[in-house]
């Protein structure tokens, strides 16, 4: 008989701790409506491709064919870095992302590497 109010005991502190500490409650966020225009403002900064500040990684250098194929594969693989050919004599390349970090780049490396072995990361010098 003890166990089984000790068993009892346990449920009804259990159920007590459950529902009667739960709260509800609403948060209001307020803030000015200038910083959408600043995100706005970043996201398009971010978008510049040919800010030389920024990492890129390189994912293939070789001949035309080659190029196309990787640059198909990677933009398969990876949506969310758009791949972009370049052409400097003698070699075709592909190059992905546009981070402003060396972690950022590092992190995506690390990603990439296991279908581009040969992949690195640069800064232009443009």
């Amino acid at each position: 008989m003890n166990l089984k109010n000790s068993f009892l005991s346990v449920i009804l502190i259990v159920l007590s701790f459950t529902f009667g500490y739960s709260q509800e409650g609403k948060v209001t966020i307020n803030q000015d409506d200038r910083i959408k225009e600043l995100l706005e403002l970043k996201k398009e900064m971010n978008r510049n491709e040919t800010d030389s500040r920024r990492y890129k990684i390189q994912v293939y250098s070789g001949n035309r064919g080659g190029a196309q194929d990787a640059q198909k594969d990677f933009a398969d693989t990876f949506a969310q870095w758009r791949p972009v050919m370049h052409y400097e004599t003698p070699n075709f390349k592909v190059w992905a992302g546009n981070f402003s970090t060396r972690l950022e780049a590092d992190r995506a490396l690390k990603k990439i590497k296991r279908k581009f072995p040969a992949a690195f990361i640069f800064k232009p010098k443009k």
